[in-house]
This record gives C-alpha cells, sequence and structure tokens, in this order.
C-alpha cells in the first residue's frame, strides 16, 4: 500500500498555497520553457477561445493549460447562463461528464496496488450476480475489460437504462443482461458507459466505500480539487456554476436543468472547474504523485496509459488530423499520435455541456476544455490549440473547418425537413381509433410506457422510468406518429411505429429519435 509523503492533515493546510505558488512562478520563468512557448502561442490561443465563442454561439469557454507540473495559462470568456451578466472564469464548474472514467480507473489503480484486485480478475469474483447477453462473455469479462470498451456492445449501447431514469445502478446493471453484442468479444471498439458503473460496483464491493466517497477521499482530496462535487443533489447554493444550454434551430440558446447522473456516476458524475481540472493533469503526468502522496504506482499509469483496444483512424480524422497515425483506447484513456508525440486525452458530453482534455506526456503538457452548450468546440480547440504549442503553428484549421460547416448548418436543416416532409404519404389515417392505441407498453429491459388521451384529444406519452420524456404524438401517416418531447431537452423529434398483429389489434411499438447518444431503436414496447 502506498504511503503518504505528508500526513493529510498538512496537506489540506499547504494545497491551496503551493497551487497558488506555482501558477505564479510558471509565469514568471516562462523563458526557461522548454517548448520555448511565446506570448504570441499565448495570444493565439486566446483569441481563438474569444472568436469561438462569438463565431460559434457559445455561453461561455473556459481553457486551462499546463506545463511541466505547473498552471501556466488560463483563459475564460462568455457568460455562466444566457439573460445573466455573471462571467465565467477557471473557478466556474462544467459537467467533465466521461472525463470521469479516468477517475474510476485511477480508483482501480489503487486497488490493485494494494493487492486487492488484480486487472484481470473476473468481474463476477466481486459481482456473482453480474450478467451479460452472453454467458461466456459474463464468465470471461475482466475488470480491465470494464475500462476499454471491446465487450462487444454497441457504441453507447443501454445509455437509456440510466439516463434521466429512477433506475439505481443496481438496477441497470441488472438490466443491462438484455443488451445484444454487435461484434465478438474483445474485436471491436464500443464505447460503454454501462460497464464503467460495474467498475464502479467493483470498487465500493472491495473497498467497502461508496464510489462516490472513495473518489473524493482518495484522489479529489490528495490533489487539492477542492471545489468539485460528485453529483447535481451538490449543486444548490454553490456559486460560480455554468449552466448547461441548448441551441435551437434558431440559434437562441435556451438555458435547461441539469439532469442527476447519479445511477452512471463513475463514468461521468464528476462537475469541476478547468482550474481544477488542471491538478489532475499535473498528477496524472507526474505518474499519479502529488507534492505529498503517491496515490499510485507509476507501472499503473503506464497500464492505464497501454493501448488495449484499437479505434480505426477515419478517413476524417486522416484528412483533417493528418499527424494522427494511430488511436485506440488505454483503461479509462483515449490515444493517439500528434505531431509525433503520444496523446493521452478524453472527451465529455453532458446535456448542454461538452469538455476535452489532452496531455502530451513526452512534453508533460495538458490542456482542459469546458464550454456549457453542446458543441465541438472544445474537442477542436484542444487539437488546434496543440498545434501552436508544439508546432508554433498560426492557423487553427479544426475550428476554421467547425465555420465553414456552420455557415451551411441552416441550409442542411432545411435540406433534412424537405426531405422528411418528401416521405411523408400525404391523405392517410390511422387504421384505428386513436383510444385503440393508449395503454401500457412494456419493454423487457427498460420497463413501461404510458399513453393516454390528453384533454385536446391527443395522443399523450410518457417514458414511466424516465421522468424527463414525455411529450405528444402527431399523426404522420398510417400507423406512424411524429414524436414531440414537451420538455426543453436536447433530444429532436423522433417517430413513433405502432404494429398490428394478424387479429388487428394494436400489438407494439417502436420509437426512433435521431441523435448520436441514446439509441431507441434498443427498445420494443409490447402492448400490456
Amino acid at each position: 500500500m502506498l504511503k503518504p509523503i505528508l500526513p493529510r492533515r498538512i496537506q489540506r493546510w499547504l494545497i491551496p498555497f503551493i497551487s497558488v505558488l506555482g501558477v505564479h512562478a510558471n509565469h514568471a520563468g516562462n523563458a526557461q520553457d522548454p517548448l520555448r512557448i511565446s506570448k504570441q502561442q499565448w495570444s493565439r490561443i486566446d483569441a481563438s477561445v474569444e472568436q469561438a465563442v462569438e463565431d460559434f454561439n457559445l455561453p461561455s469557454l473556459s481553457v486551462a493549460v499546463v506545463h511541466q507540473g505547473k498552471l501556466v495559462h488560463i483563459k475564460s470568456a462568455g457568460i455562466l447562463e444566457t439573460g445573466l451578466s455573471a462571467t465565467a472564469n477557471e473557478k466556474s464548474k462544467y459537467a467533465v461528464a466521461s472525463n470521469t472514467k479516468a477517475f474510476t480507473s485511477a480508483a482501480l489503480a489503487k486497488l490493485v496496488d494494494q493487492e486487492l484486485i488484480s486487472w484481470k480478475d473476473p468481474v463476477t469474483k466481486f459481482l456473482p450476480e453480474f450478467k451479460l447477453y452472453d454467458p461466456y462473455v459474463t464468465s470471461e469479462l475482466t475488470i480491465e475489460d470494464l475500462l476499454c470498451h471491446r465487450s462487444g456492445l454497441a457504441t453507447f449501447s443501454g445509455d437509456l437504462l440510466w439516463y434521466g431514469t429512477t433506475w439505481s445502478s443496481e438496477e441497470v446493471l441488472e438490466r443491462a443482461q438484455y443488451l445484444e453484442p454487435v461484434s465478438s468479444f474483445r474485436t471491436d471498439f464500443g464505447y460503454q458507459n454501462i460497464l464503467y458503473i460495474a467498475a464502479g460496483s467493483v470498487i465500493e464491493k472491495v473497498s467497502g466505500i461508496p464510489w462516490k466517497s472513495f473518489i473524493q477521499d482518495s484522489l479529489l482530496v490528495p490533489m487539492g480539487m477542492d471545489d468539485c462535487v460528485l453529483s447535481t443533489n451538490d449543486l444548490p447554493g454553490l456559486k460560480n456554476v455554468a449552466q448547461p444550454h441548448n441551441e435551437l434551430e434558431d440559434q437562441s440558446l435556451v438555458p435547461i436543468d441539469w439532469v442527476n447522473w447519479d445511477n452512471m456516476a463513475p463514468a461521468g458524475a464528476l462537475i469541476a472547474s478547468v482550474s481544477d481540472m488542471s491538478k489532475w493533469m499535473i498528477v496524472q503526468m507526474d505518474s499519479g504523485r502529488t507534492n505529498f502522496e503517491q496515490l499510485w504506482n507509476p507501472q499503473q499509469t503506464e497500464k492505464m496509459w497501454t493501448l488495449h483496444t484499437p479505434i480505426p483512424v477515419s478517413s476524417f480524422y486522416s484528412d483533417h488530423i493528418p499527424s494522427m497515425h494511430f488511436r485506440g483506447y488505454g483503461l479509462g484513456w483515449e490515444l493517439g499520435t500528434l505531431h509525433g508525440k503520444k496523446i493521452v486525452g478524453h472527451s465529455g458530453g453532458y446535456d448542454g455541456m461538452i469538455s476535452r482534455q489532452m496531455l502530451v506526456p513526452e512534453e508533460k503538457l495538458g490542456i482542459f476544455i469546458a464550454t456549457n452548450t453542446n458543441s465541438s468546440v472544445p474537442w477542436a480547440i484542444g487539437y488546434d490549440a496543440l498545434g501552436i504549442l508544439l508546432e508554433n503553428s498560426k492557423e487553427t484549421p479544426l475550428l476554421e473547418m467547425m465555420r465553414d460547416r456552420r455557415s451551411g448548418e441552416q441550409a442542411q436543416r432545411e435540406k433534412e425537413k424537405e426531405e422528411l416532409n418528401a416521405s411523408r404519404i400525404l391523405n392517410t389515417a390511422p387504421s384505428h381509433s386513436l383510444i385503440d392505441y393508449t395503454g401500457i407498453y412494456t419493454d423487457k429491459m427498460y420497463g413501461d410506457l404510458n399513453i393516454e388521451l390528453s384533454e385536446e384529444g391527443t395522443l399523450a406519452f410518457e417514458f414511466l422510468p424516465t421522468p424527463l420524456f414525455h411529450g405528444h404524438l402527431e399523426h404522420w401517416h398510417y400507423d406512424t406518429f411524429r414524436l414531440h418531447w414537451d420538455e426543453q431537452m436536447m433530444l429532436p423529434s423522433g417517430m413513433a411505429h405502432f404494429s398490428i398483429d394478424v387479429q388487428g389489434k394494436v400489438q407494439s411499438l417502436d420509437i426512433d429519435v435521431p441523435n448520436p447518444d441514446f439509441d431507441f431503436t434498443e427498445l420494443h414496447f409490447v402492448k400490456q
């Protein structure tokens, strides 16, 4: 077991002073910077941040850069919520979502160091009730497999089980056994949130401590990440919190409510400032060492940063990031190359918030970017800023590419609307009266959906495990209805299709909502 260099009570007292000294000392010592980062380079990054807020209609954007063990640069632009005056700064809190995964991985690394688990241990050794669709995969799945997205499940498969639902993490894992794989075990990359819930359950089972407490006490506190919270339930009363936003079709920004992610916390619950995330990046690039304590052994950093699952380099990446020669996933981390150097990073996507983290271990250089709307700008700035810092590039090619695409977004939306309307078969009617479509529909994995007649005489629906999911159905053609949400959130409208059995009765319901995050086609609701 690793020993702290100084007692924890002394650490708590010293951390704020060391953090402050680190920032000021480094700004004073940029002349000794091995990368020789100039004021002009920082100015280019700052200018790209400010311009991105304006060009991409962002409420705010915050950036932190660390180098050689210090926070060397911070930049924020914009406001925390539209219509209000509070401006963003380096202490503003954002949901960093899937950047949480590396914290769960580091927590497991600590347990490996303590010889309480090994990476190759089967998951069922600690969670005997855990099941996946294939009994072989269930028996062979290891702790390592939980973290590197090679289970055979599709990317984001099963996320409707946890997103906004009343299901506990235990109930989510129990229901995951119905998810059918799309590839063979340990062959293809399929990004998974549910298996990180299982990873958090292993931490709880082995340590006897709730995941939230384990992360707080063994990682956040010793790193001095004092402003972080691990649940939306901790937000009331806190100041300097960015509000998530949605951009409407007319490009107006609308604040949306926070959605609680406690039932998938190990995969994405962390809410933090870029300042606090800078401390995390520094510890990561010092192989788990703080000023006082070795949190995990350096061998574990090597393990977490080793490619476990390859990811194909798509034509998009080849065209737009030509210095990326490979991609893959380690344990809680994305891996790749950029400008001839190894890159370790991750993205985070929450309702109305996106973040991006990129580390260059060879240079001990890291950047963290966060915004409070659904935008790929943090991803683009991450790559573009490293081009500026590593190559002294004067260009921001990914931001320019995004600007070109944004200029055509409205036309693309109009084209998609025209194509959708053209697919509609006019002058048709439902095969039954609306009352025949009402009732309870059940998916064996997800649970129940209720349809009833509204006071206006239209069909209203409610996904019972997900209070956020409710709305109304507008007849489209035949037994297909247009699905509209009554809650303002990031999901677009979709389609709901009723099937009729051989006896002419309404039998089942299938839903399709086109979006990159949640696969509604995994659900098949049978009328009760």
